[in-house]
């Protein structure tokens, strides 16, 4: 079967393609690449604020998804809108690697070793929010553009240290900058961080069924808890909303666990609410766990911080 897959052109979203391709070229496919620059791509020096982010990475992907030139569409998961619109499908969610965020710095080694005012870079509310948290003296900068491009600003002494996902420095090869893998209890991803979402137009059977075997169960059922938490939180892609799911195991039962970590932080206060809660996997739906997350959540005290300006990256 011959398929067009659709991708942005940074050298992250390629290798991403490519990867996929080379799965499904192993399965006897016919691949090609179509790349497709995307308002995310076009506005690099914009700050996501005031970009507007849902749909940036993937609004132009799904009009070619949908005219037919393109058959899948390979995203960062935690890129695509939790509610896709009605023609099309997450059709795939392969293995998910490491999601946690990671520290990056020439000179220091963790983030609890940066001075007092040091400036750190991040695009993501997210994890200016949790930043601000741990470290209420550090300034926050505006960094956007390719994991290059980031890291060149870095080398070049524009801020000191910058915030970047493992997921894209692993599968670059760029490993070797990391500095410290930030723990998920104190610094939460965000909702479907180091998976790929594989989208597809809901009734295209044949390019359904070619991508099936991409689908690991262990990723869907992690990445569909948070997803729903972060619908039900009515969170994009750039609020400054963190939920990981993740194994977990009973000692004294045996039984296997999943366990969900979630946190709403406000970016200009650092005033965080967490929560964790561990369940029973296999009486427990995924989304429903979500779901109840963003009820912990918001028990909690977090819906001030939703709703006010410092709290909503919109």
């Amino acid at each position: 079967m011959k398929l067009r897959i659709g991708s942005r052109g940074s050298q992250l979203a390629l290798w991403q393609a490519n990867h996929i391709a080379g799965l499904l070229r192993g399965q006897g496919h016919e691949v090609e690449i179509e790349i497709i620059k995307t308002t995310g791509a076009r506005l690099q020096e914009v700050p996501f604020a005031q970009v507007g982010s849902k749909g940036m990475f993937t609004k132009e992907i799904e009009e070619a998804l949908a005219a037919g030139t393109v058959d899948l569409a390979v995203h960062s998961l935690k890129d695509l809108p939790t509610e896709l619109p009605e023609p099309f499908a997450l059709a795939a969610t392969p293995p998910r690697v490491d999601p946690r965020d990671v520290f990056v710095s020439p000179h220091f080694a963790h983030l609890a070793d940066l001075p007092q005012g040091a400036r750190v870079g991040t695009s993501s509310q997210r994890r200016r929010a949790q930043l601000k948290a741990l470290r209420p003296d550090i300034d926050a900068v505006e960094f956007r553009g390719n994991v290059d491009t980031r890291l060149r600003k870095l080398g070049e002494g524009q801020v000191d240290a910058i915030l970047l996902a493992a997921a894209g420095l692993d599968r670059l090869g760029r490993a070797d900058w990391v500095k410290q893998r930030l723990d998920p209890q104190q610094f939460c991803p965000a909702a479907g961080q180091g998976s790929l979402g594989i989208e597809t137009r809901k009734g295209d059977e044949a390019t359904l069924s070619a991508v099936a075997f991409l689908d690991d169960p262990d990723t869907r059922y992690a990445v569909t808890a948070e997803r729903a938490a972060l619908a039900a939180l009515g969170g994009g892609c750039q609020v400054p909303i963190g939920v990981h799911c993740r194994p977990a195991h009973s000692a004294v039962s045996g039984a296997d666990l999943v366990e969900i970590l979630a946190v709403v932080a406000a970016p200009a206060t650092g005033q965080v609410v967490r929560i964790q809660h561990q369940a029973d996997r296999a009486t427990t739906d995924p989304a429903a766990l979500g779901q109840l997350a963003a009820h912990m959540l918001l028990d909690a005290g977090a819906g001030p911080l939703l709703a006010s300006p410092d709290g909503d990256a919109q």
